[in-house]
């Protein structure tokens, strides 16, 4: 079962997702972003910093249903391929 990233991710809830996540490691491995509407780039960091924890558990993250815009902004800050975008 994947981890399920809201509607929005801002600077207001970042911290509060990026513990929830951690919290929920097992299910963090798949993140399935379809319900992710309005962001800024704070989910990027969110993103590569759960990224960089599976890593040193020898695990790897999947971004699963990334919207455009999303794809678009990884692009924009250089770290598509980091996140598999």
């Amino acid at each position: 079962m994947p981890f399920c990233l809201p509607q929005e991710v801002t600077q207001e809830n970042v911290m509060h997702i990026q513990q929830e996540g951690l919290s929920n490691l097992a299910e963090l491995r798949r993140v399935d972003c379809s319900a992710l509407k309005d962001f800024d780039s704070t989910v990027l960091t969110v993103l590569l910093s759960w990224q960089k924890t599976l890593q040193a558990n020898g695990q790897s993250l999947v971004v699963e249903h990334p919207p455009e815009k999303l794809k678009v902004l990884a692009n924009v800050y250089g770290v598509s391929a980091l996140l598999g975008l």
